[in-house]
C-alpha cells in the first residue's frame, strides 16, 4: 500500500531482457537518490511510476537496486521499458502519515497527456484516460498519475475517453518526474480505491439475484436455545 506522496526521483539506468520471446519480462536497474536505500531490504515493495514492484537485488553503496517486471506488467504500464526518470515511493508503514490517498500500486490503465502548460505559478496537466475508467473519475476526486496522488479539477467525457484536468503546484513539479511530461506522453493511471468498491457494490446490488440473497440473509436459521448454566 502507498500514499501517492513521492519520496524520491530515480532513474532507470539499465534494462536487461529476461528472455528472447514476447512472454519474457525485463530486469530494470534503478539508480536512487543518495541515502534513499538505507532502510530498504531485499523483497521490499517500491512503486515505480505508480506500479508496485519488488526489490530483487540491492547495492546500497552504489545507490542502486533491481526489479524484475513481467511481460504482463510491461503491457499494462507505461515508461517502464526503457531508461529515464521515474517517481519512487516506498511502501507505507503502519505509523506513517497518509498524506495523499490510499494507493495500491496496481495500474488501472495507461492515459496520455493531452496538455501540459504553466499557468501563473502552477501548471495545468490534462490527461486523456481510457473510456473504461471514466465512471471512476469525479470532480475533486483523487487520481494517481505516475504514482503521484492528485486532485481532479475537472472531467470531460468524450468518445476517446475521459479527460481530467489537474493543477500541479511548483513543489510537485520540482520534486517529481512529472516535469518531464509532454503532450502525447503515456502515463500510468490508478483510480481511487473507494470508487472501485462503490462501483462494485452498485453493480452487484443491481443484479436480479440480489433481492433473493437479501431476503435469505434477513431470515436467520433457527439455532438451539443457548444454555444458561
Amino acid at each position: 500500500m502507498f500514499t501517492g506522496i513521492i519520496t524520491g526521483v530515480g532513474r532507470i539506468v539499465a534494462v536487461h531482457p529476461l528472455g528472447n520471446s514476447s512472454f519474457h519480462g525485463k530486469r530494470l536497474t534503478i539508480a536512487a537518490p543518495a541515502g534513499y536505500l538505507d532502510d530498504v531490504g531485499l523483497g521490499d515493495s517500491i512503486a515505480l511510476n505508480g506500479a508496485c514492484m519488488t526489490v530483487t537485488t540491492l547495492d546500497v553503496a552504489a545507490g542502486q537496486f533491481t526489479i524484475d517486471i513481467s511481460a504482463e506488467s510491461l503491457d499494462k504500464t507505461a515508461a517502464l521499458d526503457g531508461q529515464g526518470t521515474i517517481n519512487l515511493e516506498k511502501a507505507l508503514r503502519a505509523h506513517d502519515r497518509l498524506g495523499g490517498h490510499i494507493v495500491s500500486g496496481h495500474v488501472d490503465g495507461v492515459g496520455h497527456v493531452s496538455h501540459f502548460a504553466q499557468i501563473g505559478e502552477s501548471w495545468e496537466l490534462r490527461v486523456m484516460t481510457p473510456p473504461a475508467l471514466a465512471k471512476y473519475l469525479a470532480y475533486k476526486g483523487s487520481i494517481t498519475i505516475n504514482g503521484v496522488s492528485l486532485t481532479v479539477n475537472s472531467v470531460k467525457d468524450s468518445t476517446q475517453g475521459c479527460e481530467v484536468s489537474i493543477n500541479l503546484i511548483p513543489h510537485t513539479v520540482d520534486n517529481t518526474a512529472l516535469a518531464s511530461l509532454r503532450a502525447g506522453s503515456a502515463v500510468n493511471v490508478e483510480i481511487d480505491t473507494v470508487a472501485r468498491y462503490v462501483e462494485r457494490m452498485l453493480s452487484v446490488s443491481a443484479l436480479p439475484h440480489a433481492a433473493a440473497a437479501d431476503h435469505s440473509a434477513a431470515t436467520p436459521i433457527a439455532q438451539p436455545a443457548a444454555r444458561t448454566h
